[in-house]
């Protein structure tokens, strides 16, 4: 099992981490973010430093141990870094486009997929057949990006629908006639 949840978390210059009980704040120059941590796992601030600690070595605190500790390191990056995913468009036909903060996806379908963008992430069509989101929380930058996968995801035979840039889509062999 892993031991990530023991290594220190470290706050760099222009960020200021408050923890009022369970409830974590992290700002940055890049905006705010709260997050709720368990009860089991007791978070310490000292100087610069964040180290977490478990009360007992069963399965699920060191889980859990691990898990608190990676969540409040991305908040910390989120707000000095940001996050981004970029999606690509592959197929005939299929592209993208964003009218104010609606993003019109033609994929295929007999009508238009608008899907409205959240006020806290940022999303871009560089062009037609490439999107980017872009924001603070990885969480909510992650289930965005699935979320405009999944209206077409790849499919096994020509590859075709919404994926990753760089996704491997594993291709299947077609029917094959006598």
């Amino acid at each position: 099992m892993s031991r990530i949840g023991n290594k220190p978390v470290e706050i760099p210059a222009g960020v200021e981490v408050k923890q009022d009980g369970n409830n974590v704040t992290v700002k940055g120059p890049k905006g705010e973010l709260n997050r709720e941590i368990s009860k089991d796992i007791t978070m310490k601030i000292d100087g610069n430093v964040i180290s977490f600690s478990r009360p007992s070595d069963d399965n699920k605190m060191r889980a859990l141990h691990g898990t608190t500790r990676a969540n409040v390191n991305n908040m910390v990056d989120g707000v000095v870094n940001g996050f981004e995913k970029k999606l690509e468009l592959v197929g005939v036909g299929y592209r993208a486009q964003l009218k104010g903060k609606t993003l019109i996806l033609n994929l295929g379908y007999s009508n238009p997929v608008e899907m409205e963008t959240p006020e806290d992430l940022k999303v871009e069509v560089p062009d037609n057949t490439h999107i980017n989101v872009s924001g603070i929380s990885k969480q909510r930058v992650g289930d965005l990006a699935a979320e405009i996968r999944a209206v077409r995801s790849p499919e096994p035979y020509k590859g075709k629908g919404v994926r990753y840039v760089g996704e491997y889509v594993r291709l299947k062999e077609g029917k094959t006639g006598k």
